[in-house]
């Protein structure tokens, strides 16, 4: 006899048919992405199961005191204060429309805290060191390999609108409007948003929509702004490869990946004088509390000046 077990065969039946409509509802949440609603509900079916092996047998039976419990379980566990902030989301997500559409008549999610994320400042390249890995990048595109070429555009043009590799990697060859320096990019929730980039990028661009991509370009490319050496468009992993690799060569520079040239473009962009609700915006950031992150990195490092700086520091 096997002693094989799978686990998604134990879930409850209720469990199942709860999960698979939340993920099918036509009332899905409009400015979540994809990926956040499968992560979404993967925590909603380990919680629901979990309230279910603690003895309910439906949606209705459900009470705070489980869900506070399935939380302080994972908290014990050693689980992060971002993936327990994630899943307390998902949660109160899931009731606040099982409460809508009639599912339960109380919301047991309502008074779940959400535990606050830690805001750690984020590693960021100095401008001289921005400036060193972008001439590194420049210097490997002089041997015309189209690949080089496409290397210097994207690592130009990240740093030069702060926008995410997923939005990058998302560009097809009519979002780059060279006319006006501008790049028109989907971001999460679909929302869209003009960003406008310097003419170091549109240089880097030129050079690769002229010289690169027409050497790479496949029937597989389609309308890709960046495809790959074998013509499918570039896909995230590949990006954070080439921007890894490159801060090594420059010393001191902190191992840094699209996200913190992302980091490095806001930090230098408000240390240069810009507005905070000018770069939330360029970001894309929904929460001003997102952007606010970036003027303590400004902070920390003028008060790192002004103690090597002032005498009586």
């Amino acid at each position: 006899m096997s002693t094989q077990t799978h686990p998604r065969a134990a879930t409850p039946t209720w469990v199942a048919g709860c999960v698979d409509d939340f993920v099918t509802h036509p009332e899905r949440e409009r400015d979540r992405s994809e990926h956040t609603i499968r992560a979404y509900a993967g925590d909603v079916r380990a919680c629901l199961s979990r309230c279910a092996s603690d003895g309910s047998r439906a949606l209705g039976e459900i009470t705070l005191h489980q869900l506070r419990d399935w939380l302080g379980t994972l908290a014990a566990g050693g689980a992060a204060r971002a993936t327990l902030s994630r899943r307390s989301a998902a949660v109160r997500t899931f009731f606040a429309r099982a409460r809508r559409t009639g599912r339960v008549e109380t919301d047991p999610a309502l008074r779940l805290a959400s535990p606050k994320r830690q805001r750690t400042l984020p590693e960021v390249l100095s401008r001289e060191s921005a400036t060193s890995v972008l001439d590194i990048a420049a210097v490997a595109a002089d041997d015309d390999d189209p690949i080089h070429l496409r290397n210097r555009a994207v690592l130009e043009l990240l740093y030069a609108t702060g926008i995410r590799v997923s939005e990058l990697t998302g560009l097809d060859v009519d979002d780059a409007d060279r006319s006006r320096r501008v790049v028109r990019v989907l971001g999460k929730g679909r929302k869209e948003r003009v960003v406008p980039y310097g003419v170091p990028a549109d240089e880097a661009l030129g050079e690769w929509l002229e010289r690169g991509r027409p050497r790479v370009v496949t029937d597989s490319s389609g309308p890709a702004l960046f495809p790959g050496r074998r013509g499918r468009r570039v896909d995230p992993r590949q990006v954070r490869e080439v921007v890894h690799a490159l801060p090594a060569h420059v010393p001191d520079a902190p191992d840094v990946g699209p996200h913190g040239l992302r980091h490095s473009a806001a930090t230098h962009l408000l240390e240069g004088g810009a507005d905070l609700r000018m770069v939330r915006e360029l970001l894309g950031h929904s929460s001003p509390a997102t952007t606010q992150i970036y003027t303590h990195v400004s902070l920390d490092r003028l008060r790192r000046s002004y103690e090597q700086a002032h005498p009586r520091a």
